[in-house]
């Protein structure tokens, strides 16, 4: 990747200032966020400048609501590859911590985007808040712009062609109703998991149908059930699969797990990192008698995925 991954606002050397920046949570880096990124970009084409993205991570909310069920959409690593992809120079990934969360919407302006971050612009969504108690709108902003050096420009909301909102919140809904369609519209791609291959028990592999095994902590819930996948391995090979997501009735494992079946493909990925697009949703989770009627219905999974995928 050619981004530059800059986790901290503090003690950045003059070389790391100076961007037009894009700020916002991105989680997802849907379509609505490349809106905001694209007003960033006129900003930096015209100032000459570097162009930037300002996120933070942990998301806010985890810092707030400490409890809440897992909502992301993508990993740091996978929003940087999605942030390259759109050819921005910088990812400023900045801690959210209670001293973050403590600054005053002015604090922040100054002391993280003016003396910190060094910025010429920056780019937000209509509905972005800043600053203790979330006090701080994009007119604020304008105004502390106008004052520490850098202009400001807002991007209003952005509809698709059936009037909803290009939002993360959007992408949750279509997932968890397993609308793949609807989820990859708003992203501009798949929705897709990255994770570690880990060992499972192995059944697969009695009925000939080994599976690479991912842990998703951090993701939220799509609909569980199986889907229509592509995996692209550690050396950047894509491998069609199949995969079941979910909990398996069967045996009732604890915490949600990624099955993948990768179509013709016989490595071992134990410890490798792959990342798994959820390209259609086939079916919800189902219990069955026994192994056999399990690996009828699994062949007739991978029979429809293959066609769907080409």
């Amino acid at each position: 990747m050619a981004i530059e991954v800059i986790r901290d606002w503090r003690g950045l050397s003059a070389s790391q200032k100076g961007a037009a920046v894009a700020v916002g949570a991105f989680d997802g880096v849907h379509r609505g966020h490349q809106a905001v990124i694209a007003s960033a970009r006129k900003a930096a084409d015209e100032l000459a400048v570097p162009l930037g993205v300002v996120s933070f991570h942990p998301h806010p909310r985890r810092l707030f609501q400490p409890d809440v069920a897992p909502f992301g959409l993508m990993t740091p690593e996978q929003m940087a590859r999605a942030l390259d992809a759109l050819g921005v120079d910088r990812l400023y990934l900045l801690p959210f911590d209670r001293e973050m969360a403590s600054l005053t919407d002015e604090a922040f302006a100054r002391e993280v985007l003016s003396e910190g971050l060094g910025i010429k612009h920056a780019a937000v969504g209509f509905d972005f808040t800043f600053g203790k108690g979330r006090s701080g709108s994009p007119d604020l902003l304008t105004q502390y712009g106008q004052r520490l050096g850098f202009s400001v420009s807002v991007t209003e909301r952005k509809d698709d062609a059936d009037g909803l909102k290009l939002s993360s919140s959007a992408v949750r809904e279509a997932l968890k109703a397993g609308d793949m369609t609807r989820a990859t519209a708003i992203l501009g791609r798949p929705f897709a998991i990255e994770g570690t291959v880990i060992h499972g028990d192995k059944r697969g592999r009695t009925i000939g149908i080994p599976t690479a095994n991912i842990a998703m902590p951090a993701y939220m819930r799509p609909a569980y059930g199986v889907y229509a996948t592509r995996t692209r391995l550690p050396d950047g090979r894509v491998v069609n699969g199949v995969a079941n997501l979910g909990i398996r009735p069967m045996y009732e494992i604890e915490d949600p797990l990624l099955e993948v079946w990768l179509f013709d493909f016989d490595e071992s990925l134990y410890d490798q990192t792959v990342e798994t697009e959820l390209v259609a949703f086939l079916r919800g989770e189902m219990k069955f008698d026994g192994l056999d009627a399990l690996k009828v219905q699994i062949d007739e999974d991978a029979r429809q995925a293959r066609a769907i995928l080409g």
